[in-house]
């Protein structure tokens, strides 16, 4: 992987009467914490505005979370999916967002997502990130709207345009310790740490919060999850919820704790691929260690990691047959069979009964569960579970019958909380009044309201995007 863009902590971006040594302090019109994506959307955007910003990474390189992430971003109405006839509104992507979150989602937050979703997939674009063709198969979308990136490159692209307008100076190892504010309660900047040093990076116009979220803090993680305890936790070693707890100790409220979520599809022992595999999208069933089936697999992968983790063990199996396997896509993460196969991860046999006694699960069982699912599909009904298409409404329900067949353990793994601050549409982080917080933001992750209850394919990187973007003209006034 290439250097981060101006990663060092001596770039010539930050001479040394902005280097905080000796207790010295700066200043800027907007200070940033966190940077991912949702802090250089920010950065990026205010300093084109024509601000000043100082931005705090705690880590010493770029990226968090978001350079892990499967990079894809919800846009719709887009000149790719144009191009591949697909027909897409905003409005539909509002209805999509709101029914995929149960309604639980804040709509004022759903409407500012989709009212600059567009405009934001443009900026990308002019700012040099690069989108492969739409995906076609994604979690939660009436048509087909998930835009891939390199998450990395994207992170590095906004970072390298922000370092070309001179108005962003990049902090490196630098940990923000409490918020700062003023007589009147304004929030006017940070205290911080580098290099054993401490100081106060000042914003005139306040502070935007893009730290993200807590899914490498197990305490905050138990708090408001334990029914995850055990899961697997992928993110990055910054996300331990130094944000969400510098707002809170203001009084800032939050929301949507109780919907933190494991993604399904994660190996339970591979240590070197941090992505799922989402098979059932293909075509695979879901059966426990009983080899049951226990959901209807087309629902969000969210939710299929609330199903999966209250199972025994909190693993189950993905079982799926040779044609399934074939029509995997090795040009996107989670639905690459075929690589799995390849990396010894996916159980092969030439029978169900003989995979059945692979995995361990009773064979009469799984057979049973296999022949009752292929009548369902011939009866174009489900009884069961009710499912009705491979993911969300797309697809048609296949058979498993053509040996081999597969099995894939799995588990949920948590990626990111997808809960947090309370805000309103322009960012403003809320009180446990509802009131604003003068001269405090947030982005990103740290955001609470917008998924609701459940997840949709890329909102996560795109909200990063989107509300970072939104939370810089707020603060800059414009």
């Amino acid at each position: 992987m290439p250097p981060p863009a101006f990663a060092k902590p001596d770039n010539p971006m930050l001479n040394q009467s902005q280097t905080p040594m000796n207790n010295n302090d700066i200043q800027a019109d907007v200070v940033v914490v966190g940077g991912g994506l949702a802090g250089f959307a920010c950065a990026l955007q205010a300093a084109q505005d024509g601000a000043d910003v100082i931005l705090l990474e705690k880590l010493g390189e770029i990226g968090g979370s978001s350079a892990m992430s499967g990079g894809c971003l919800a846009f719709a109405g887009t000149d790719l999916q144009k191009a591949a006839s697909i027909e897409d509104s905003s409005e539909l992507l509002y209805a999509d967002l709101i029914e995929v979150g149960k309604h639980e989602n804040d709509p004022a937050l759903v409407r500012a997502y989709v009212d600059h979703q567009l405009e934001t997939y443009d900026w990308l674009k002019q700012a040099g990130v690069e989108f492969s063709p739409v995906m076609e198969t994604s979690s939660g979308q009436s048509v087909p709207r998930v835009h891939t990136v390199d998450p990395a490159d994207t992170v590095r692209a906004l970072a390298g345009r922000a370092k070309d307008t001179g108005k962003v100076r990049l902090l490196l190892n630098t940990s923000a310790l409490r918020l700062i504010r003023d007589a009147h309660g304004t929030v006017v900047g940070v205290s911080a740490e580098r290099e054993g040093n401490t100081f106060t990076a000042s914003g005139k116009h306040g502070v935007v919060l893009a730290s993200g979220g807590f899914c490498k803090n197990p305490e905050l993680v138990h708090r408001y999850a334990p029914q995850y305890d055990d899961a697997v936790f992928i993110g990055g070693e910054g996300n331990v919820g130094d944000g969400l707890k510098m707002a809170l100790l203001i009084g800032a409220d939050c929301r949507d704790m109780i919907y933190i979520k494991g993604t399904y599809g994660k190996h339970p022992t591979d240590e070197t691929n941090h992505h799922s595999l989402l098979a059932v999208y293909k075509g695979a069933i879901a059966v426990n260690q009983d080899g049951k089936r226990y959901v209807d697999e087309s629902i969000s992968y969210k939710l299929l990691g609330d199903a999966c983790i209250t199972q025994p063990y909190g693993a189950t199996f993905q079982i799926f047959d040779h044609p399934i396997m074939q029509s995997g896509d090795n040009a996107v993460r989670i639905l690459d069979i075929e690589r799995r196969l390849e990396e010894g991860l996916v159980i092969q046999a030439d029978t169900i009964e003989a995979l059945a006694e692979q995995i361990e699960v009773p064979a009469h069982v799984l057979i049973d569960t296999v022949n009752t699912y292929n009548g369902y599909v011939d009866a174009g009904h489900d009884p069961d579970f009710g499912r009705a298409h491979l993911v969300h409404q797309h697809g048609e329900l296949v058979r498993i019958e053509t040996g081999p067949f597969y099995a894939y353990p799995s588990t949920a793994a948590v990626y990111g909380t997808y809960c947090g601050l309370c805000v309103d549409a322009a960012m403003h982080v809320l009180d446990v009044y509802g009131d604003v917080i003068p001269g405090l933001y947030a982005a990103g992750e740290m955001v609470g309201g917008l998924h609701g209850a459940a997840y949709m394919t890329g909102s996560a990187l795109g909200k990063a995007a989107i509300f970072g973007r939104i939370a810089a003209r707020s603060a800059t006034r414009i």
